[in-house]
This record gives C-alpha cells, structure tokens and sequence, in this order.
C-alpha cells in the first residue's frame, strides 16, 4: 500500500506563507512526477504545479505564479509546496499526486486543508 503522508495546511491570514510537505517511500518517490493539486467544494481538482521525477518544474497555475514554488529533497523523498502572498482564494484542499506513467500508476495523499482568512 502507497502511502503520501501531507503535513503543513491551516490557517493563515492574507499574504502570509505555508509550507505543504508530502513524503512517501524511496520506491515510489524516486519513480514518480510529483503534484500538487488543489480542490474546492463544487469544483474539479486544479493541478497546482508539477516537478518531475528529474527535478523540472512544469504546469504551474497562472493563478499561484511567482507565489508558490514546488520542490524536492530526493534525500528526505519528500515534495514542497512553499505558498507566499496568500490569498482567500486560495483555500482549498491540497492533495499530493505521484504519478508514473512509464510504471502505470498514479496516487494521492488523503489532502490538507488550506484557510485562507482574517
């Protein structure tokens, strides 16, 4: 059973910052692209941002450039997600992804809700 353990949501007031921290085993995590995806209620689940499994950032969402950046430490196989300038809209439930196609499969964290208010 794969697991992605997520840590780091709460609750922060606009243009504060969060972390958001997934860790999985060395198996998988030295396989897979790593995501973030978020989700509101009524919503489909949005890709947040993307780093492959070489360390390239891809698919960044207009809506948090040049505020998040998504990272990996392949020492600790965990993926980042460092969220600046906050904004209300950006709450939502984070979940992590790792995914493979070359070894078919995909999987996800059990998420992290993310408040953004005053």
């Amino acid at each position: 059973q794969v697991q992605l353990v997520e840590s780091g949501g709460g609750l922060v007031q606009p243009g504060g910052s969060l972390r958001l921290s997934c860790a999985t085993s060395e198996f998988t995590f030295s396989r897979s692209h790593m995501s973030w995806y978020r989700q509101t209620p009524g919503q489909e689940r949005e890709l947040v941002a993307r780093i492959t499994v070489t360390g390239a950032v891809t698919n960044v969402a207009d809506s948090v450039k040049g505020r998040f950046t998504i990272s990996r430490d392949n020492a600790k196989n965990t993926v980042y997600l460092q969220m600046n300038s906050l904004k209300p809209e950006d709450t939502a439930v984070y979940y992590c992804n790792a995914a493979s196609r070359l070894n078919g499969y995909e999987y996800w964290g059990q998420g992290t809700q993310v408040t953004v208010s005053s």
